[in-house]
Order: structure tokens, then sequence, then C-alpha cells
């Protein structure tokens, strides 16, 4: 095994950031040696797993309250770069979009996506070196020594960190490289699990578990309602999830033990057209018991604790029973189930991390203010956006970006 490798420019991670940044690179500036450092066993592990094993390239809807975290400039970035799906059309790759404006490979297969990435490496003689787990860097008189746990060395220029956060730790991303940086006195926000399911005490969705629900979750703070998400929402022994909920979960960092989540069960009605259609339903429904009262309006299974958590009657007594004051108790509890949030999903199932470096350490080349040969893309940042697309296409266009400055300040060199 060689033991010291030499080169231009190192990115450190094989990921969907990283390879991009490679290629940029080399198409920047094709004299440049440039090489991948991947610490597993292949490059792209995260890319085959993203969008349900179909890949969701990016969103045609795109905005920049889509992104949330420190960096001001991320919407600059994306519009700077070149659009994603003419950037995979130019590696054989052709695109379609859903309703929703996600955009997958046509192949619906992630496999194709990276197999055309790794393509385009090859082609471009771009190494991957994998297995490399790089535990220090040191600065040089020449640029950096990348050292990594197995005793081999990258001895490069410049230096394009795409490893990542914390999420997904099977994949790749389990945190070491922020901590690297850390221990080198680079600032990072405050670190979340995000894109993932959110906690709550088992004993408030008791019942609920496998329960799927269409409906508007708003994230509560005290009196504030601080965002909205409309979608399939779905309930776990101790945790709400949906994409509408992993949309909200970034709020955690910063609420943390003060958030809620309300959930509209029946959005397309108001409280009082609610409360009238309940009305209705009493009335063809007088001799059924209370236990039966939603059903037709609800799977079992949520229709019994709805009227659990709403009724001090039990659910045996006959429904001839309820008063109106009662169906308008019904109404709300349908419109603002609320559940305290207690905590925020495990790494392992977080697509994404919130936190990062933070944006006072980088200027707007993503290049690192105090050590001007350090670069940065991808989710290793302080950015993180909804479930849909927009993570990946952070990952393609901060990795362009990073590429293409990186190359440029030694391309301007030579």
């Amino acid at each position: 095994m060689e033991n010291v490798i030499t080169a231009d420019i190192a990115v450190i991670g094989g990921g969907a950031a990283g390879i991009t940044a490679a290629i940029e690179a080399k198409q920047t500036a094709p004299s440049l040696n440039v090489i991948i450092a991947e610490r597993l066993d292949r490059t792209g592990k995260k890319i085959l797993v993203t969008g349900s094993g179909r890949c969701n390239l990016t969103n045609r809807n795109i905005s920049g309250g889509d992104y949330h975290g420190s960096l001001p400039f991320v919407m600059d970035i994306i519009k700077k770069t070149k659009n994603t799906e003419e950037f995979f059309r130019s590696l054989g790759v052709l695109c379609s979009a859903d309703e929703e404006g996600r955009v997958y490979p046509y192949s619906k297969s992630a496999a194709s996506v990276l197999s055309a990435l790794r393509l385009k490496l090859k082609s471009l003689d771009i190494p991957e070196i994998c297995g490399f787990k790089a535990d220090n860097i040191d600065k040089t008189k020449s640029g950096y020594t990348i050292k990594a746990e197995d005793g081999r060395i990258i001895k490069c220029r410049r230096i394009i960190a795409a490893c990542g956060g914390y999420a997904s730790p099977a994949n790749g991303t389990d945190g070491a490289a922020l901590k690297m940086f850390r221990e080198m006195g680079i600032k990072t926000a405050k670190i979340c699990p995000a894109v993932a399911p959110l906690r709550v005490d088992p004993a408030s969705v008791k019942g609920l578990k496998g329960v799927r629900v269409h409906g508007k979750v708003s994230a509560v703070s005290g009196d504030r309602v601080l965002k909205t998400e409309e979608g399939e929402i779905q309930f776990t022994e101790n945790s709400i999830s949906g994409i509408c909920v992993f949309d909200l979960a970034y709020l955690f960092s910063e609420y943390e033990g003060k958030l809620s989540v309300k959930a509209d069960l029946m959005p397309e009605y108001s409280e009082k057209q609610l409360s009238d259609i309940l009305k209705e339903i009493k009335s063809g429904r007088n001799e059924c018991t209370l236990e039966e009262f939603l059903n037709g309006l609800f799977v079992k299974n949520l229709a019994v604790f709805i009227m659990k958590r709403t009724l001090n009657l039990p659910l045996t007594e006959p429904v001839s029973k309820l008063k109106n004051k009662d169906l308008s108790k019904i109404a709300e509890t349908i419109k603002n189930l609320s559940f305290k949030i207690t905590g925020c999903s495990s790494w392992q199932n977080a697509q994404v991390t919130a936190g990062g470096i933070h944006a006072g350490e980088i200027d707007v080349s993503l290049c690192l203010k105090k050590e001007k040969g350090i670069y940065f893309a991808g989710e290793i940042l302080d950015t993180d956006g909804k479930c849909g697309g927009y993570n990946l296409e952070w990952a393609w266009s901060s990795g362009m970006w990073a590429g293409r400055n990186c190359a440029l300040s030694l391309h301007d060199l030579t």
C-alpha cells in the first residue's frame, strides 16, 4: 500500500458534494491533479439511499425560504452554478419531475446516477482513494498533509472538505470530520438531526402506531406558530413522522424543550363546519357506541384515540349521550391535536444534519477565512433544506462552487 499520495487538490469525502467538487475542479483546471479520499470502501454510498433509492436530485420549486442555517448566500451559489438537470444531462442522465417539482433520474435509480458520476471521474482520471479515514490535517510550506487512521498520508496544495455531518452514519457520515475541524479551532453552529421524525412521550401517541393520515402540522412554541406544513402524518410508538414533520425538525435545535406540534387532521374544513358535520353523523348513529362514532372519517385506531383524548366518558356509552358542546370539543381536537416534542430522532434515522461549519468561518467562495487553502461543500456547512431534493441540490451546487473556486485559486498561480 502506498503510504504517501500527492495531489494538487484533495477532496475529503466521496459523496454527492465531494464527487461534484472533484469533477468541477478538474474541468476548471485540467492540468491539476485532483483526488478523492473516501472513508468507506467505495464512494457514493449515501447517494444510493436518497429518494428511497430513486435519487431525488433536486426540486424545480427551490427558493431561499427552503433552506435554514447561518449561510446567507445559498441561493446565490445555486443560481451561479450549472443547473442540476443540465449537469446530469451532460453526464448522460436524463431527468423527469413529478407534480411536486421533485426531480428524479429517468431511470428512477440512484445506482444509475452514481454510475454516471463515477464514469465521469474515470474519464477525467480522478482517482478514488477509499478506506481513507482522515483524522488530522497539518499545514505545511507548500500546502497540507492529511493523515489517515491507517497511516496513509496525502500531501496536497488545497483541500475541499465535503465529508458530511452526523446523519446516516451507516453511510459514512458520523461527525468525525466536524470534530476534526472543531479541534482545529473552527467554529460550528449547534448541531442537531434534521429531516427526521420528532420524538414524543409514548403515552401521548398510545394506540396510534402505524396510523397514517393527511393533515397540516404546525410547529408551535408558546403562542407562536413557527411554521406549517401539509402532507401525510405518520405515527410510531414514540414519534410523529412523515415529510411534513421532517420539514419542521430543524426547529428542534432552536426551541428544544419549548416545541410542540399541532396537527389539523381535516384542514379542508373549519371548526364550525366540522361541528356541523359531526351533528349530521350523530343524527344517524345515536344507537352506536362512542367507539364507533368517528368511523368513516378516520381509521379505527385514530377514531378511538380522538374520542379518548376529548371525552371523559366510557366509549361503550351510546352516541345519543353526546351534547352539542361535546361535538364542539371533538371538532376542536380534530383541528388541534397537540403533541409536546421531547426530542429529535437519532442520527441513524435522520436524513440531514442541521448545523455545521458556521458562515462566519468562510468567505463567499466557501473558503476558510483563516486558512486560505481549505474549502467546504455540502452537508458539513451550516445549511440544511427541506425534504424533496433541496439537500442534494445544495450538495451539487456547493460542490461545483467550491470545486471551481478551489481550482481557480491554484490555476491563477500556474
